[in-house]
């Protein structure tokens, strides 16, 4: 079985995220792609604006364009306050999940990141990673070893330039955003009066 943990704030969930995932499913002959939505981002201090209750529940809805979609409540806000880390969640979905082959699907620039990321050298190792690219961004300036770029598949055939911080002004002003969001999600964010 092939997985991807495809973590992130989805604040909300959008096209371009499902472009994401669709994309990697396809290319890397994925089983299932699991939406998470992140407790408490560590590199994020000033948090997602909807409550993860309500990210999750968006990213349920989202889920239903595609059975290999899951959502996925790992990376739920931990009991003791403390920051999500990517180590501890992909490790215990490790546990959950021993006979599958383990992708992290993420951006080129959330990847470029990774010395900042906790315990990088140790994640790095622990599963494959699936590197969506965007424009400006390159991994030439990665500094990793042989083995390590063994563990990265690129994925180049996404071009959803498509950002939750530009949809949020936009539901601000009570725009459903129907282009870019979709309808059940939309109407989920109406319901529960998100983004006012």
């Amino acid at each position: 079985m092939r997985v991807a943990f495809f973590g992130g704030s989805f604040d909300p969930v959008h096209r371009g995220h499902l472009a994401v995932a669709t994309a990697a499913a396809n290319h890397f002959s994925l089983d299932t792609v699991l939406f998470a939505p992140t407790g408490r981002q560590p590199l994020k201090p000033s948090g997602a604006t909807a409550s993860f209750e309500d990210r999750l529940a968006m990213v349920t809805l989202a889920c239903t364009a595609d059975a290999r979609f899951s959502p996925c409540a790992l990376d739920a806000p931990r009991i003791d306050g403390k920051p999500n880390y990517s180590i501890d969640v992909l490790t215990a979905l490790g546990a959950q999940m021993p006979e599958a082959k383990l992708f992290n699907l993420v951006g080129i620039d959330s990847f470029l990141g990774l010395p900042r990321w906790h315990e990088a050298e140790r994640l790095m190792a622990l599963v494959e990673w699936i590197i969506v690219s965007r424009p400006g961004f390159t991994l030439d300036s990665a500094s990793l070893s042989l083995s390590q770029r063994a563990r990265i598949h690129p994925l180049d055939s996404v071009h959803e330039d498509v950002a939750a911080t530009h949809l949020r002004p936009r539901l601000k002003l009570g725009d459903p955003c129907l282009d870019l969001i979709p309808t059940s999600v939309s109407s989920y964010i109406a319901a529960h009066h998100l983004y006012r």
